[in-house]
């Protein structure tokens, strides 16, 4: 299956993905980087609907409604929520989504204020001076005994207070987002923004080029997958296949790398549908994308969610390999470049494909 203009669509995926970084969006407070992925689909043409729980929602076309395909990925990501402003003007926090407290030491934030504005940070082991804390190397690293130090002049409960921050304000944390010579990308946030690049890039693809597809095929962009209930609405009519694309897993035991697309056939919540699995191992032969076939360990999915909330389909699941998950995570191009080309080989179709 001939394929045209790869690497103009993967350049667009970096570059719209790296700009979607760059907008804050952990779960509940996704609504600034939802009106920006709403308003690309805009610009190719498309007629993205907002929906109730803000994700975005919007068909690719297709001709067969009544066996349609349903492509999920989420811009939501995880953070933080200031649960406490303690005694010395500092702010505890509670994590939003699987945010791990030791790999997040050291890094740059924002606290987003409903009312009053933002302020920098930095979130710091309580008492984090190595020349001061004999316990420095010893001390667990948790959201317990961790803290936000506020950029600002304050050093009492009551000086952060006047500032307007409260307990429920959003935690932002920097994605130091970098995209090397080499191809490599690394962010945080690459699960699952990369993705939502990628399903961007895809409906460009079909946009530009004027594919066409045998069965109709939708976008949902969620916004709650990383608190478990992202896929669990907004199905449209007719959706026989729903197939999140989300970070592919890489670490020991399994065979992905970042440079490759994975396919998996089973996580944490059992096994994927058998027929969809085969069909997406043929796409990727189809298109020669590189690919690999893994069985995660400690995973879930928006698709999940999907079935969960009762809808009677088929699922699957695909990524980009990503390394270091939930912490500052790293793909490449070739893995962005795969994973693209197996969605084609899915779910669009040309006439040079008929003869």
């Amino acid at each position: 299956m001939q394929i045209l203009n790869e690497e103009k669509y993967v350049e667009y995926i970096l570059d719209v993905t790296a700009r979607l970084l760059a907008i804050d969006s952990p779960s509940g407070y996704t609504e600034d980087a939802a009106r920006f992925v709403a308003n690309e689909f805009l610009s190719m043409g498309y007629q993205p609907e907002i929906t109730k729980k803000g994700g975005i929602l919007v068909s690719l076309g297709g001709m067969d409604t009544e066996n349609g395909i349903l492509l999920e990925a989420h811009l939501d990501t995880l953070g933080g929520m200031v649960a406490q402003v303690k005694d010395n003007g500092r702010l505890r926090i509670t994590p939003i989504g699987g945010m791990n407290a030791s790999n997040a030491e050291a890094e740059n934030c924002r606290v987003m204020t409903r009312f009053n504005g933002v302020y920098d940070g930095t979130f710091q082991l309580s008492n984090a001076s190595i020349h001061v804390n004999g316990d420095y190397n010893t001390t667990e690293r948790n959201f317990d005994n961790m803290e936000v130090v506020l950029d600002e002049e304050t050093s009492s409960k009551e000086e952060t207070q006047k500032l307007g921050i409260r307990p429920g304000d959003f935690v932002c944390f920097d994605p130091r987002t970098r995209i090397t010579e080499k191809g490599y990308i690394k962010s945080r946030f690459l699960d699952d923004k990369l993705s939502v690049g990628i399903l961007l890039g895809f409906a460009r693809y079909l946009q530009e080029e004027n594919i066409c597809q045998d069965r109709a095929v939708y976008v949902h962009i969620t916004v709650y997958e990383e608190v478990g209930h992202g896929g669990s609405a907004s199905v449209p009519e007719g959706v026989s296949e729903a197939i999140s694309v989300d970070m592919g897993c890489v670490g020991e035991g399994l065979s992905c790398t970042e440079r490759q697309v994975s396919i998996c056939a089973k996580d944490s919540g059992g096994p994927y549908d058998f027929a969809v699995v085969n069909g997406l191992i043929e796409a990727a032969v189809k298109t020669g994308a590189d690919y690999a076939v893994d069985v995660y360990p400690h995973y879930g999915s928006d698709v999940e969610a999907t079935l969960r909330a009762g809808y009677d389909l088929r699922h699957g699941l695909i990524g980009a390999g990503v390394y270091a998950s939930h912490g500052y995570e790293r793909s490449h191009r070739d893995g962005v470049k795969n994973t693209w080309k197996v969605l084609i080989g899915y779910c669009a179709r040309t006439e040079q494909d008929e003869e």
